[in-house]
């Protein structure tokens, strides 16, 4: 597959649905994709037909704002029809502004609340290994959502139950809502910070697919695995990148027609 290819008809996707709907977060759900990507296409063992196989990896987009990346991913995967993509945010649409595990197919956790995505996601593995199933679970997150203390509380739990089936992959594109990470609060060194939890932790490119999927494969046992994903918000869109402001703008129908010529390949 060609991965720059397949990018940029999946963030032209997410631009036609925010466009769409006038609302919505592009900044983070454009940062994400190759996250994603990796996930999907190169790693998770996920069966469209099949939603609710027992046996699936999970995926727990922590950073629920960015679904419209992943929903266009599941659509291209045919978990539903890419017609419903026009319908995002709208009543009566399975396709809501953050994921509901009841409403949309191949959704497994319902998110939106920042900072619960960690601990459900650390809840899913330590469920398998109880269970003994041999799923792995990999939780997203966003880099203003680890200035949550829920976070930190879940990577003490994950850490202490030895869960190496449990993946955390920070979307690490600096910025928030209301500006910087730094200027509103610094994460520091966040690698050293998970390392000192517990965690294995691996540093990449959140833009390169083959960094990423390396990175997902390489074998952990007895802890977690945290990615810290060096992205960059908006990425794709020229007026978009490393701009805080178009983290939940819409667009209007000129800002909209040359993003979506920037996916033309």
């Amino acid at each position: 597959m060609q991965y720059d290819k397949k990018a940029k008809e999946l963030r032209a996707e997410v631009l036609k649905m925010l466009y769409a709907c006038q609302s919505g977060h592009p900044g983070g759900s454009l940062s994400c994709m190759e996250m994603l990507m990796a996930l999907y296409y190169e790693v998770m063992k996920q069966d469209p037909k099949n939603p609710q196989d027992p046996d699936r990896d999970r995926l727990v987009l922590s950073k629920g704002h960015g679904c419209p990346a992943l929903y266009a991913i599941l659509a291209d995967f045919g978990y539903f029809p890419k017609t419903d993509l026009a319908d995002l945010r709208q009543i009566g649409s399975h396709l809501q502004g953050h994921p509901d595990c009841t409403k949309t197919p191949g959704i497994d956790m319902n998110t939106g609340s920042l900072g619960q995505g960690a601990s459900l996601g650390m809840g899913l593995a330590l469920a398998a290994k109880y269970g003994k199933k041999a799923y792995q679970v990999y939780t997203i997150l966003g880099d203003g959502e680890c200035q949550e203390g829920l976070v930190w509380e879940a990577a003490m739990a994950a850490a202490h139950y030895k869960l190496d089936n449990l993946t955390f992959m920070l979307d690490y594109n600096g910025l928030q809502i209301d500006g910087s990470n730094d200027e509103v609060m610094s994460l520091g060194n966040i690698g050293k910070k998970f390392d000192a939890f517990g965690f294995e932790c691996f540093d990449v490119d959140g833009h390169d697919i083959a960094a990423i999927v390396e990175a997902l494969k390489a074998p952990v046992s007895g802890k977690p695995k945290f990615i810290c994903c060096h992205t960059v918000k908006g990425k794709g869109v020229s007026f978009m990148e490393n701009e805080s402001g178009w983290h939940g703008s819409p667009m209007n129908k000129e800002q909209f027609e040359k993003a979506l010529s920037e996916q033309e390949v």
